[in-house]
């Protein structure tokens, strides 16, 4: 099934996907695919499943256009160079 994601928590691990049913699917960091990571309004492909506590996305992938996690850059300022005199 195709759906968007509509809030996705990296430090808790989990989020909600709103898929083409217009239904809303609990996933879990666990339930992306290896290498996946999801943002907020990407769009997504994955396995309606329904739990114990209902609707959940499993095997979750950007879909073809969605958008790709941005690498986390580092905060660190660069350190200067000594300069060197000749």
């Amino acid at each position: 099934m195709n759906g968007e994601v509509k809030f996705f928590n990296r430090k808790k691990g989990f989020g909600f996907i709103k898929g083409e049913d217009e239904k809303e699917y609990f996933v879990h960091f666990s339930a992306l695919t290896e290498g996946t990571m999801i943002n907020d309004n990407d769009r997504v492909t994955f396995d309606p499943s329904e739990g114990d506590r209902g609707l959940q996305a499993q095997n979750v992938s950007l879909a073809q256009g969605g958008s790709e996690a941005p690498e986390e850059e580092s905060k660190e300022e660069p350190k200067e160079k000594a300069s060197e005199d000749f």
